[in-house]
């Protein structure tokens, strides 16, 4: 994944600190100097090393280092973050599993009758998922929103990479957060011998991993962050969140706010767009007022490039086709639109009959490319359920459609827009989630 955080400040930090590792050839070179780095250089012995620039309450900065995992056999080491799982839990869980998985390992080893073998075989698979599970359990992880998290809830499928929790990012920021720091800047690099693949090569910086890192990374952050720079944020915002707040306390939970409590420079206003907040995908927010002047310039003046994917109830009979209706916001049933000729917002919605496939409950619904040329409210919710329109409304739409279980099966796929300081063209694609 990208870094989340701007790499800027904690780059300098991080190469100073990979001169002291190659200068003083240890790396615990501000304590006993007796960890040699050529272990990193051994086969398969490189790993990543972390620095994170963070604020104090008083607006002091702080640095942080870590490293992912052990270090050469040891969890800590002064002067660098701590593991996540304290040594007093570990030592706890080892002294619970360890010595009675090598029992039944080398009961294993021992045992002449095959039947036997296997069962004690099964035994220790058994306990082995046990330890497992409790060694899982042990991580709470601080957020952000002052929260702490479970390993479980970052890999609701179960099954959770191993090494998870341990990487630096996620070293670093729960160091910060439970230490009531401000993250600012981080930056990652790898240190040793290349990996097998060769994608992670000696001294080159890299963002975190999506395997283990970035389902915990949005949990911890509240936020997935796409791609962020000095300028701007572009975040895969999940259904059943707010882009903006909305009217009451309770509905002070946005993306906008969330950016803020990341990026606290950002304006109040810093959304250049927004998504029904039972949509999910990509929006791009500001953080400059001039970035985000420029951005809503561009989607004011249509030259954003975006595309959807929706599941519509039934069977799309077209393969493609444009869709232009007019619609007004319902005043007395809000906040439902209304199709009106005379009085309503003409919008215009192309559309792509990409697939036409069955749920489980036997259902068939048409999985559709949508890609508007205006931003009319609800606009793609109107235009694929009016009659006047492809008369299929999105699956899970609990204004215009059927009702919701699960969530509104629309997402916005990719989003495309010029850099509102340096004039590139940038373009996003995420993974659609059903």
């Amino acid at each position: 994944m990208n870094p989340p955080l701007g790499e800027d400040r904690a780059l300098l930090h991080a190469r100073v600190l990979q001169h002291h590792l190659l200068s003083t050839g240890v790396v615990d070179f501000d304590a006993d100097c007796s960890l040699d780095i050529s272990g990193f250089f051994a086969p398969k012995g490189g790993a990543m090393f972390g620095v994170l620039v963070a604020l104090d309450g008083e607006g002091n900065e702080v640095l942080l280092k870590a490293f992912s995992g052990s270090c050469l056999g040891r969890r800590n080491l002064p002067g660098w973050v701590d593991h996540l799982i304290d040594d007093d839990s570990f030592f706890s869980f080892e002294k619970t599993f360890d010595q009675r998985i090598k029992e039944l390992g080398n009961a294993m080893l021992l045992e002449a009758d095959e039947t036997k073998r296997n069962e004690l075989m099964h035994a220790r698979s058994e306990l082995s998922r046990e330890a497992l599970k409790a060694y899982y359990s042990l991580y709470r992880i601080p957020t952000i929103q002052n929260e702490r998290i479970s390993l479980f809830s970052c890999f609701p499928e179960g099954k959770i990479p191993t090494g998870s929790g341990d990487c630096c990012a996620i070293k670093l920021l729960a160091y910060a957060f439970s230490h009531h720091l401000r993250p600012v800047s981080m930056a990652e690099f790898f240190f040793g011998d290349a990996t097998a693949d060769k994608k992670r090569t000696h001294l080159g910086f890299y963002g975190p991993c999506d395997e283990k890192c970035k389902p915990i990374l949005k949990q911890m952050l509240g936020l997935d962050i796409v791609y962020q720079d000095k300028d701007l944020v572009v975040v895969n915002k999940p259904e059943h969140l707010l882009s903006v707040p909305g009217r009451g306390v309770e509905r002070q939970d946005c993306v906008e706010s969330r950016v803020r409590s990341l990026f606290p420079h950002a304006p109040l206003q810093c959304a250049a767009h927004r998504l029904d907040m039972d949509t999910s995908g990509l929006l791009v927010l500001g953080l400059t007022k001039q970035a985000h002047r420029s951005l809503s310039v561009q989607f004011q003046q249509q030259q954003v490039e975006k595309q959807y994917v929706a599941l519509l109830e039934g069977v799309l009979t077209s393969e493609e086709g444009v869709i232009t209706l007019p619609f007004r916001l319902d005043v007395g049933n809000r906040p439902r639109q209304i199709y009106d000729e005379h009085q309503g917002k003409w919008g215009t919605t192309s559309y792509k009959r990409l697939a036409v496939e069955r749920l489980k409950s036997g259902k068939l619904v048409s999985r559709v490319l949508l890609t508007p040329h205006s931003g009319r409210t609800h606009q793609l919710r109107l235009h694929t359920s009016h009659p006047k329109g492809l008369g299929l409304p999105i699956l899970g739409d609990r204004l215009y459609g059927t009702g919701m279980e699960t969530r509104l099966h629309l997402h916005a796929h990719t989003l495309s827009f010029c850099h509102p300081v340096d004039g590139r063209r940038l373009c996003f694609t995420t993974t659609v989630p059903f």
